[in-house]
């Protein structure tokens, strides 16, 4: 804890508002969010259809529009984006808690999610521009405050869950207004173009838009970091880890359903706390010691082989002829969750870092947008990819595929970062050619 509070007091206010922000928004996303379906389902009785409808468009609007949310932040400075994004969740959540309309809870849903579309790009480009020379570290520090939020938000929402659902929603939806008066007093108004406290070499403002809109149409833009090849290559590589990580919400759960049936729901849970801990409490260490002893490349690469290697307990566990017990089944999820956590932390402050590199400090929210339109459109294909493969396995009571499988789409997203490393996409940065 000394360590943390160390490393956020030395960066700027800005940026310790914008991890204290991060904190706070997924603590208020994370207390509502893993209940919602049972509410949709339970309380107000909608059909298994409408409430996958409801969970579905809030998927949507948020992975769909990020890249709509990076132009804007972009376009007209990360503040506003940012405190709209609050504004417009507060508003998502405190219907969601009071209406019953299927039309309402679909309006609600959507709102939410375009929430995050437009708060995530604009956050994350701020935090970049702001830390300048110190991205791996700035990140790595807002991971620690991400993580947390994901730790605590569930635990937060069940004790309050005990009283009503609705004080939940309220609750959170107070959180983010809250938020939004933070946003409105602590965070510094950067405009495009304007020279911020904190660029160091990047050359970007400090509201992460890095003066890059340069008047031109939005059409302009896109096409500028479409062109952006080197960008495009990385995005497509980095698609398998968000595969991985994701299985913490899809083959994992299903595996300890299979391993212990009745309890398989408490094992989940526990998987979930084990994911955000480990990432909470060696995220720091994790990425000082990565950044003394590998490059940029070398730590994105081992990061993600290590991601890949994370599911070979499970692979062996399920190999024919083994019978292994239930404990022991749990045992391999355990060490699975901790080495893919582990992974994910020594990836996702670098990775971060090198899409700015590769933005050439130009467009940086909108980098950041559509880096995440891939990743959520990949994440997507992956898990009908996985859930095929699943039911396939079960059938032939082969479950050792499902988890080789998993394994070789580290070992190819590791190995597709390293040929991008040694042609030299990776160490400058990318010279975005001027729009059509």
């Amino acid at each position: 804890m000394k360590a943390l509070w160390a490393s956020t007091r030395s960066f700027s206010p800005a940026v310790q508002v914008l991890m204290g922000n991060q904190f706070a928004i997924n603590l208020a996303f994370y207390m509502l969010m893993p209940y919602l379906a049972a509410h949709l389902a339970g309380p107000l009785g909608l059909a298994a259809w409408a409430v996958g409808l409801v969970l579905g468009v809030r998927n949507f609007s948020q992975q769909g529009m990020f890249l709509i949310g990076g132009t804007i932040a972009d376009r007209f400075g990360c503040k506003k984006p940012i405190m709209a994004g609050c504004l417009l969740r507060t508003a998502g959540f405190a219907l969601l808690g009071i209406v019953d309309s299927l039309p309402v809870l679909v309006i609600a849903s959507a709102a939410t999610g375009f929430a995050g579309a437009l708060f995530n790009p604009a956050v994350r480009a701020y935090l970049a521009a702001e830390a300048g020379t110190r991205r791996v570290e700035a990140f790595a520090t807002f991971n620690v405050y991400y993580q947390a939020g994901m730790l605590l938000g569930p635990l937060v929402g069940l004790a309050l869950l005990a009283a009503d659902f609705r004080l939940v929603c309220l609750v959170a939806a107070g959180i983010f207004a809250a938020l939004t008066l933070l946003q409105a007093r602590a965070l510094p108004t950067r405009h495009p173009g304007e020279s911020g406290g904190a660029e160091g070499e990047s050359g970007g403002t400090a509201d992460g838009s890095g003066g890059a809109a340069d008047g031109r149409g939005v059409w302009a833009q896109w096409r500028t970091v479409v062109a952006n090849r080197p960008f495009l290559l990385f995005s497509c590589a980095m698609i398998g880890s968000y595969v991985l990580t994701f299985q913490v919400y899809l083959a994992l759960p299903l595996a300890a359903d299979e391993a212990l049936r009745a309890r398989g729901a408490q094992v989940t849970s526990l998987l979930f706390v084990l994911s955000a801990a480990v990432a909470v409490a060696g995220q720091l260490r994790l990425t000082g010691w990565a950044k003394a002893r590998w490059t940029h490349e070398q730590a994105l690469v081992r990061g993600l082989a290590v991601m890949g290697l994370a599911f070979l307990p499970l692979a062996l566990c399920a190999a024919p002829g083994t019978g292994v017990a239930g404990g022991v089944q749990v045992a391999a999820l355990a060490v699975t969750v901790a080495a893919l956590s582990v992974g994910s932390a020594v990836v996702y402050p670098f990775e971060m870092d090198t899409v700015v590199a590769l933005s050439g400090n130009r467009l940086v929210a909108t980098h950041y947008g559509l880096y995440n339109t891939v990743s959520g459109l990949g994440i997507t294909l992956g898990n009908l990819a996985t859930g095929a493969l699943w039911d396939y396995a079960a059938r032939h009571q082969a479950l050792w595929l499902v988890w080789a499988a998993l394994a070789l789409t580290g070992a190819a997203c590791a190995g597709a970062v390293l040929a991008l490393a040694r042609t030299g996409r990776l160490t400058a940065s990318a010279r975005l050619p001027a729009a059509a």
